[in-house]
C-alpha cells in the first residue's frame, strides 16, 4: 500500500524538518524526489541520505518566492523526467507579532514565500500536469482555521493556503489533479528549538515544556508524523480526496477552542 513507485515528486522546503520527513518517505515509497530549497547543506545531505538507501532524488536551489527561478527549476524536472505526478508545497516561514507591530517589510516577507511562493509552483507545475494528472498538497496550518495569539502576518499567509487549497481543486478537478492541504499544530522541528533559544535564552527546557503542553494530547507532533499523513494523501489510495484541509494538531482545533 501506498506505494509511489514510478512517481515524480516535487518537494519545496525539502531539506529540513517536515519536509526533510516527507522526501525520505516518499522516496523510501519508491519517488523520485526533487528537493527545491533555499538552503544547499541541508538539502544536499537529504539527497545523499536518499541515495545512500539507492533512492532517486536530486536539490535545486531555488527561491520559490521568485517566478523565474521556480520555472526554471521546475523545466529541468520535466527535462529529466518527463512529467511531474505530485507537488508538495512545504516551503514556508514563520513570524511572531500582533498587527500593530509587524514591520511591512515581515508582512510582505511572509506572503512573498508563504503565498506568493505557492502561486508560483501552482503556476509552473500545472501545465504539465494537466497532461496527465497528479497530486498537490499544501502545507496549511491550525492557523488557517483558528485565531493564534501573536501570528497575524502567519495567520494570513495560512488562511490564503487554504483558500489557493480549495480554488484549485476546484479549477483542476477534469484534469485529474487532486489538491489538498495539511493544517499542523506545533511540529518539534530544528525551526522550533532555534526559536526557543533565540527568544528564551536560559529558559529554553521549560519553554519547550510549556509549548509541549499546548497541544491538548501534551506533546509537539513529529515532523515523521506528518509525513505519513502526507504519504497517504499523496497516493492512490487517497483518489477519491480533494478540496479537503486535514488538521493533524493533537486535539488543538476541536479541543481548544
Amino acid at each position: 500500500m501506498f506505494s509511489l513507485q514510478n512517481k515524480t515528486a516535487i518537494v519545496t522546503g525539502g531539506g529540513s524538518g517536515i519536509g526533510k520527513a516527507i522526501s525520505l518517505l516518499f522516496a523510501q515509497q519508491g519517488a523520485a524526489v526533487f528537493i527545491f530549497d533555499a538552503d544547499p547543506k541541508g538539502s544536499d545531505e537529504v539527497v545523499q541520505e536518499i541515495k545512500s538507501a539507492g533512492r532517486k532524488a536530486d536539490f535545486f536551489s531555488c527561491d520559490v518566492s521568485q517566478q523565474q527561478q521556480v520555472r526554471t527549476v521546475v523545466q529541468a524536472v520535466l527535462k529529466e523526467r518527463g512529467s511531474v505526478n505530485i507537488l508538495v508545497n512545504n516551503a514556508g516561514v514563520a513570524h511572531v507579532g500582533n498587527a500593530e507591530n509587524t514591520k511591512e517589510e515581515d508582512f510582505i516577507r511572509l506572503f512573498n514565500i508563504n503565498v506568493k511562493g505557492i502561486y508560483n509552483c501552482l503556476h509552473e507545475a500545472l501545465p504539465d500536469m494537466k497532461k496527465t494528472g497528479g497530486v498537490i498538497l499544501n502545507m496549511a496550518s491550525v492557523a488557517s482555521s483558528v485565531g493564534i495569539k501573536d501570528r497575524f502576518a502567519y495567520s494570513m499567509s495560512k488562511g490564503a493556503v487554504l483558500g489557493m487549497t480549495l480554488s484549485t481543486a476546484k479549477d483542476y478537478l477534469q484534469y485529474g489533479i487532486r489538491c489538498n492541504c495539511i493544517s499542523p499544530a506545533r511540529v518539534h522541528t530544528p525551526f522550533v528549538d532555534g526559536f526557543i533559544r533565540k527568544n528564551y535564552p536560559g529558559q529554553e527546557t521549560a519553554m519547550f515544556e510549556e509549548l509541549s503542553k499546548s497541544q491538548p494530547i501534551g506533546r509537539m507532533g513529529t515532523p515523521s508524523e506528518i509525513a505519513h499523513l502526507a504519504l497517504y494523501l499523496c497516493s492512490d489510495e487517497a483518489g477519491f480526496i480533494t478540496g479537503c484541509d486535514y488538521p493533524i494538531d493533537g486535539g488543538f482545533i476541536k479541543i481548544n477552542n
